[in-house]
C-alpha cells in the first residue's frame, strides 16, 4: 500500500463519515420533528416502544442520536425510566440498518438489473438527483431535505467503495496482517472496537469502516466478532455524556444503556466462545464480509433485546443502584423548563417543538392570571392577588428561559417551518408577558376599591361585564390560536379589538354622565380609568399575538399595511365581522345625553370603519 493509497483511503473515510452525518441531518430535518415527539408520547407498553426505538433510529441512522434524545426526555420528565428501557433496546436493533445498506457495496453481478444494484451504478444518479433539487429548491423546504438526504447517501456509498478499493492492498501488508490476528484474542478486538466507536461517536460509522476493511479479505470472523461486540460497548460514551449535569433519572437512563450493552456484550461473547471452544466454529477462520459483518450485527443486538426484554425492570434496578438517592439529598423539584434540554439542539426539529409546549404553557398561565384578575373586581381576595402576583413572576421566568433557549435554536440549521416558528414565539412571547402584568394592574385596583370599600352602580356593573366578557373573548381566541396555529380564528380577533376599544370608549362617556349626575364619585372614577386602560391595553397584545401569527405564517411583514388592508373598502369581511360582535357586546341602553349621544355616534362610526 503506497503513500497515495493512504491518501484516497482517508478522503474516502472524510466522505463516508459526512455521507453518513449529511444524510442522517436530512432525515431529522424532514421529519419535523415528528419522530421524536412520537417516542415523547409513547406508552407503557415495552414491546411498542422497542418497535417505535427501532424504527425511528433506522430512519434517522443513529442509536447515539436516538438515546441522547431519551436521556433529554427522562431528564425532563416526560418519559419515565421504565419506558426509556424499551427504546434503548430498539435503538439497538434500529443501527444495524445501516450496515444492510452499506453491505451493498459488495453486489455484483452480469445482468443489467444486478449492475444497477451496486452502489457504483445508481449512487451517481441519486446524486444528480438530489442536487437538481437542492439548486431548484429554496433553502430549508422539504424538496431541499430531500435532495441532502440523496445526495448524503450518495456520498456514503461513494466513501465506502473508495475505502475498500484504497485498502484492497492491505492484504499483502504483514503489519496490517499481524494486527488483525491480534485482534482476534476476544478481550483485545473487544477493545479496539470499543475505543474507536468511542473515538468518532457512532456505532453505524465504526461498522461501516470495519465492513470496507473486509475488502482487504484478511479480516476473520474471529477477528470481526470481538470488535463488533466492543463497538456496542463504545456507543454508550455519547448517551454517558450526555447525562453530565442531568437528573439522576437521566443519569440512570445512561446507565440503562451501558448495561444493556456492556452486560449483553459479555454474555454473548461468554455463551459464543464456549460454544466455539466445544464445537469449533470453522467460519471463524474464514474471511468476513460486509454482508457477514451485517448478519452479525444484527444477530447480536437483536439476540440482547430479545434476551433482556423480559428482565428490562433488572436494568432500572441496576442503574437505580448505582446512582442511589441519599437520604441527604433534596428531592428534585419539577422544572417548568426541563423541556429547553440542550441536548435537543442536536434535533432542532424537536426543540422547536419543545419550545412550542413551553410557550402555550407560558401562554395559558398569561391568560389564566388575567381572568382571576378580572374575577376579583367587586369580589377581591388577598389570596388570588398573591397567586396573580405568582403567575406575573412565573409568566417572567418563562419569557427569561424560553427567549435565551430560542437565540440557541435559530443558531440551528432550520427549515423555514421551523424558522417562522421561533419568530412567532420571539414575537409573541414578550406581548404574553405584558398581559401578565396588566393583570397585576388589576389586581391592584380590585385592591383599592375593596380597601376603599368603592362599588359601582348596578347599570355601571352590566356595562362593565359586558366589556370584560368581550375581553375574555379575546384573551381565550388568542391564546387558542397561537396554541393551533389557527389562522381563521386569529383573524377573527382583530375586529374585536375594535369593538373592545369603542366599548371602552363609550364607557367612559357613560362614566362621565354619572360624574355630573352625581351618581358616580371621581375616586371611583379614576379606579375606572385604570381598570379601563389596563383591560383595553390586554386586547392591543391579543391583536398583536394575531397580527404576528398571520403576518409570519402569510409571509407578510409589515403590521401597519396589514392593519390598514383589514379597514380598506375591499375587506368588507371585516366590516360585517365589526358589525356582527358589535351587536352580540352591546351595552345595555341607557339616557345620555344628545351631545354624549353624538359623540357615541361618531365612535361607532369609527370603530367600523
Amino acid at each position: 500500500m503506497t503513500f497515495f493509497d493512504l491518501l484516497t483511503m482517508v478522503g474516502g473515510l472524510a466522505l463516508f463519515l459526512y455521507g453518513m452525518h449529511a444524510m442522517g441531518e436530512g432525515l431529522s430535518k424532514l421529519s419535523g420533528g415528528k419522530l421524536e415527539s412520537i417516542l415523547e408520547r409513547l406508552t407503557s407498553n415495552r414491546l411498542m416502544a422497542v418497535l417505535l426505538g427501532a424504527g425511528v433510529t433506522a430512519i434517522i441512522q443513529s442509536s447515539s442520536a436516538t438515546t441522547v434524545m431519551v436521556v433529554g426526555f427522562v431528564n425532563s420528565g416526560i418519559m419515565k425510566l421504565q419506558q426509556a428501557v424499551g427504546i434503548i433496546m430498539g435503538a439497538n436493533v434500529g443501527t444495524t440498518m445501516t450496515s444492510w445498506l452499506l453491505s451493498l457495496v459488495e453486489v455484483e453481478g452480469g445482468n443489467f438489473i444486478m449492475q444497477m444494484l451496486k452502489p457504483t451504478s445508481f449512487s451517481p444518479i441519486l446524486a444528480l438527483i438530489g442536487v437538481i433539487m437542492i439548486m431548484g429548491a429554496k433553502d430549508n423546504t422539504k424538496k431541499n431535505d430531500i435532495g441532502v438526504i440523496l445526495v448524503g447517501f450518495a456520498i456514503l456509498m461513494t466513501g465506502m467503495d473508495i475505502m475498500s478499493d484504497a485498502v484492497a492492498g492491505l492484504k499483502e501488508v504483514p503489519e496490517f496482517t499481524n494486527i488483525l490476528t491480534a485482534f482476534s484474542n476476544p478481550i483485545l478486538g473487544m477493545i479496539a472496537g470499543a475505543v474507536l466507536t468511542a473515538v468518532i461517536q457512532s456505532s453505524s460509522a465504526s461498522v461501516g469502516i470495519l465492513q470496507a476493511l473486509c475488502a482487504t479479505g484478511a479480516v476473520s470472523f474471529g477477528a470481526a466478532i470481538p470488535i463488533i461486540l466492543g463497538q456496542n460497548i463504545g456507543t454508550c460514551i455519547t448517551a454517558v455524556m450526555s447525562a453530565f449535569g442531568a437528573s439522576k433519572n437521566a443519569k440512570r437512563a445512561s446507565m440503562v444503556h451501558l448495561y444493556f450493552n456492556l452486560i449483553g456484550t459479555l454474555v454473548f461473547m461468554a455463551v459464543f466462545y464456549i460454544a466455539n471452544g466445544i464445537l469449533r466454529f470453522e467460519f471463524m477462520e474464514g474471511a468476513a464480509s460486509a454482508t457477514g459483518i451485517a448478519v452479525v450485527h444484527s444477530i447480536f443486538n437483536i439476540a440482547c433485546a430479545v434476551c433482556w426484554f423480559p428482565f428490562a425492570n433488572v436494568l432500572v434496578k441496576l442503574a437505580t443502584l448505582t446512582i442511589r438517592d441519599k437520604e441527604s439529598d433534596k428531592k428534585e423539584e419539577a422544572n417548568e423548563f426541563a423541556l429547553l434540554d440542550e441536548r435537543f439542539l442536536a434535533q432542532p426539529a424537536f426543540a422547536v417543538e419543545m419550545c412550542r409546549k413551553v410557550a402555550i404553557k407560558m401562554a395559558e398561565v398569561s391568560r389564566d392570571s388575567l381572568y382571576l384578575a378580572i374575577d376579583n373586581i367587586g369580589k377581591y381576595k388577598p389570596e388570588d392577588f398573591q397567586r396573580v402576583r405568582e403567575m406575573e413572576m412565573e409568566v417572567d421566568r418563562y419569557e427569561d428561559a424560553l427567549g435565551s433557549y430560542l437565540v440557541k435554536v435559530n443558531n440551528c440549521d432550520l427549515t423555514d417551518a421551523d424558522s417562522k416558528s421561533i419568530s412567532v414565539m420571539l414575537h409573541c412571547i414578550n406581548d404574553f408577558e405584558r398581559i401578565s402584568d396588566h393583570a397585576v394592574n388589576i389586581m391592584e385596583s380590585a385592591q383599592e376599591m375593596h380597601e376603599k370599600k368603592l362599588n359601582f352602580s348596578e347599570n355601571a356593573l352590566k356595562e362593565f361585564d359586558v366589556f370584560v366578557n368581550a375581553v375574555r373573548e379575546i384573551i381565550g381566541n388568542s391564546v387558542d390560536s397561537y396554541a393551533n396555529s389557527d389562522l381563521a380564528t386569529a383573524r377573527m380577533i382583530e375586529p374585536l379589538e375594535q369593538v373592545i376599544n369603542g366599548l371602552n370608549a363609550e364607557l367612559k362617556q357613560r362614566h362621565i354622565k354619572r360624574l355630573r349626575k352625581g351618581k358616580c364619585t371621581i375616586e371611583l372614577g379614576w379606579v375606572l380609568q385604570d381598570l379601563l386602560t389596563n383591560i383595553e391595553r390586554v386586547s392591543d397584545h391579543c391583536s398583536n399575538i394575531a397580527v404576528c401569527l398571520i403576518e409570519i405564517k402569510e409571509n407578510e411583514f409589515e403590521t401597519h399595511s396589514y392593519v390598514g388592508a383589514l379597514r380598506a373598502e375591499k375587506a368588507q369581511w371585516f366590516t360585517n365581522a365589526v358589525q356582527n360582535l358589535g351587536e352580540k357586546y352591546q351595552l345595555p341602553e341607557g339616557a345620555i345625553s344628545e351631545e354624549e349621544e353624538a359623540l357615541g355616534l361618531i365612535v361607532n362610526q369609527e370603530v367600523a370603519k
